[in-house]
């Protein structure tokens, strides 16, 4: 990746064991997506990178709004004085969280809503690095996946997995509109491009291509 300039650091955080992504370039400013810390510890070792490597948080992304991908919001957006950006579509999963956040064993969640909405077609800009906003509904109403052209890496959340696909049983979710999400929008893409999901390994267009079962 550092080839291109697009350098990515993941996190493992929560008892989702969800994937925390921090982009940057050699700008050093970089957006944090999907931020699970869910204690003081894990806010530390997001901080700590980011501090340890003197980047400056200009954007703070939601690939979608469920608990697990939520829950540090609030902690990037007041540590770094950026704004939430989600697909407005998703706004009804975000502000249902505090409803079952104890139910999960997450009562400390702490709610912060969007002042920004993402939509496909549009690009998100920081440093010398552009990210493609791809709109990918089924496994939330709202999500979008975000895809950097020149490196050929996508932040993909909880749409495709290494030989899984995202779960549909959630409120707003939908197994059709998922499957038509990947094979238009992520299958349409090469299949060199990394796949970096909201939980699990990353794998390839190419890979998932060949040999996921759900898409055979």
């Amino acid at each position: 990746m550092s080839a291109t300039g697009l350098q990515l650091k993941s996190f493992t955080f929560n008892p989702f064991s969800e994937n925390t992504y921090v982009l940057y370039d050699h700008t050093q400013e970089c957006v944090v997506i999907d931020p699970g810390c869910s204690n003081k510890q894990e806010q530390q070792e997001l901080q700590s990178f980011i501090s340890a490597n003197s980047l400056k948080v200009v954007r703070l992304l939601n690939t979608h709004c469920h608990i697990d991908h939520v829950l540090g919001n609030k902690f990037v957006s007041d540590t770094y004085g950026v704004p939430l950006e989600i697909h407005e579509a998703d706004l009804e999963v975000l502000r249902a969280v505090p409803t079952y956040s104890t139910a999960y064993g997450l009562p400390q969640y702490q709610e912060v809503l969007p002042e920004k909405f993402l939509t496909e077609g549009e690009n998100i800009l920081f440093g010398e690095t552009e990210l493609q906003v791809l709109f990918t509904p089924g496994h939330a109403p709202g999500h979008v996946v975000f895809y950097h052209q020149e490196s050929k890496n996508l932040i993909g959340g909880d749409v495709l997995f290494q030989r899984s696909i995202g779960r549909t049983d959630l409120p707003g979710g939908d197994y059709a509109t998922l499957l038509e999400s990947i094979r238009t929008k992520l299958f349409s893409l090469p299949d060199e491009v990394v796949v970096h999901p909201g939980h699990g390994p990353s794998t390839t267009i190419g890979e998932e291509k060949a040999s996921n079962p759900f898409l055979s």
